[in-house]
């Protein structure tokens, strides 16, 4: 199966004008940040040396594989599986791949004020700008976890950009891997400039609400 589902629409006319927003927000946005991810860049240096940047195999449009970029807030653990594979992907595979937890003991100091504000994803604009994201979409995953979908699933989100922020980010009734997957879903085969902008509100607000409580 190498195909999207034939309900799903590969292109529409909104597209173009989302991925220029895309390009001039993430501009703007950068030059607003610039300041601020020197800050964090010298305080993560201070707190738990190098590296500053944490990359990491994300796929992408196409399912191609790209190196995603965000503030390292983690302990160094060379042990720690990346979740890239070479061939098909196994259940050990993805048993071996941990994904962080609330109150995970590998976050320093630094990242556990970065994390809830979201700071952390700041480098992703650099994605944005290169075009292997969009500032809406559905979240990146690294390769092991095609084991979380079904075939399909997996060809269907991945007819897009992924995202920095998403429905199902924006969606606080989201409480599964089954209930994320069809949010997802819905954005792609419903996506509209309206429905980006809507979102891109939204996740504004709702970092600011949960940020000042």
């Amino acid at each position: 199966m190498t195909a999207p589902s034939a309900d799903l629409p590969v292109s529409k006319a909104g597209d173009g004008l989302m991925r220029l927003t895309d390009v001039a927000l993430a501009l703007i946005l950068l030059l607003l940040a610039t300041l601020p991810m020197l800050v964090i860049a010298v305080l993560i240096l201070a707190d738990d040396g190098r590296p500053v940047l944490f990359r990491q195999t994300r796929v992408g449009r196409g399912a191609r594989h790209f190196t995603i970029l965000k503030f390292r807030t983690m302990t160094h653990d060379r042990n720690r599986a990346t979740g890239t594979v070479t061939g098909p992907v196994t259940a050990a595979d993805r048993q071996r791949f941990e994904t962080t937890i609330s109150g995970d003991p590998r976050i320093t100091r630094v990242g556990r004020v970065l994390r809830p504000l979201h700071m952390d994803e700041l480098p992703q604009i650099l994605n944005v700008l290169s075009g292997d994201m969009s500032l809406v979409g559905v979240r990146p995953d690294v390769p092991v976890q095609q084991a979380d979908y079904t075939d399909q699933e997996w060809i269907d989100r991945h007819v897009l950009r992924p995202g920095i922020t998403g429905l199902a980010q924006i969606d606080s009734g989201i409480d599964s891997m089954a209930a994320r997957t069809a949010c997802d879903l819905v954005w792609v085969r419903n996506r509209s400039f309206g429905l980006y902008l809507s979102i891109l509100f939204r996740t504004f607000f709702k970092v600011l609400k949960r940020n000042s409580l």
